[in-house]
């Protein structure tokens, strides 16, 4: 495709994701409170624990309101996360043909249960870390959190974990559709081992290796998964494209 019709595809996809997540951004107004409680729980257990008072803090007039605004569109995400996904899929592979678009359901239907997955392990490390980081505050002091950081906090790594999922789907996608070999894939395994657990190490601030390697290994497994998809792909069209060369001869 020329320059201009990549940025015209690019433009209906990006109002096409915005038409989504405004749709999950309703639901997720509907939904604020019992969300906002989910999300103030670490913080009540951390302070019941430690025996600290911990709480979120709203530092100004507006900031109540943009907090809903900015837990609605989070909630947005998670939910029209099949539907933004899809847009993804369509952006990269626009010119293949109708069976190769077929692969797109096989993408969601990777893709959709590994991201839900990826923000499911955040939530389960979100507990942790703040119960680790709470652990700095010195006895007899007041951590009043402060709304908006904690729910940046919150959606970093929730948005990290379920990308970080995905990134195999997305590479296995490229691989089907000739963007990508199996054979780049296999040179750059070291790096991508060290990414996942740099990444680990980074999104985990708790002070256990265990919790680092029990993030890291999903990302590695599925890194592989990819790179063994990748490599019975490349193959089959490989001998394909030799019968179809020995068939029609010089």
């Amino acid at each position: 495709m020329p320059l201009r019709e990549h940025l015209l595809e690019l433009r209906k996809r990006l109002f096409l994701v915005a038409c989504g997540l405004v749709v999950g951004g309703v639901a997720g107004w509907v939904l604020y409170e019992p969300l906002l409680e989910a999300l103030q729980e670490p913080l009540r257990v951390a302070a019941q624990e430690q025996d600290k008072t911990i709480a979120l803090n709203f530092t100004g007039m507006a900031s109540a309101l943009d907090m809903k605004v900015k837990v609605a569109l989070f909630l947005g995400v998670i939910v029209s996360c099949p539907w933004w996904l899809f847009q993804l899929w369509a952006f990269i592979t626009p010119g293949l043909t109708r069976r190769e678009r077929g692969y797109a359901y096989g993408f969601l239907g990777a893709a959709v249960p590994l991201f839900l997955g990826g923000a499911a392990l955040a939530w389960w490390v979100l507990p942790h870390a703040v119960d680790i980081l709470a652990g700095f505050v010195p006895q007899g002091a007041t951590n009043f959190t402060d709304a908006q950081g904690y729910l940046s906090f919150v959606m970093r790594l929730v948005l990290a974990f379920g990308l970080a999922f995905v990134s195999p789907v997305v590479l296995t996608g490229l691989n089907m559709a000739g963007l990508l070999r199996h054979e780049t894939l296999g040179k750059g395994w070291r790096w991508a081992v060290l990414i996942a657990f740099v990444f680990a190490a980074v999104m985990t601030p708790t002070p256990d290796a265990l919790t680092m390697i029990f993030v890291a290994l999903p990302i590695c497994v599925l890194y592989f998964a990819a790179l063994g998809l990748a490599v019975l792909h490349d193959r089959r069209v490989d001998r394909k494209r030799v019968a179809e060369a020995l068939t029609t001869g010089p």
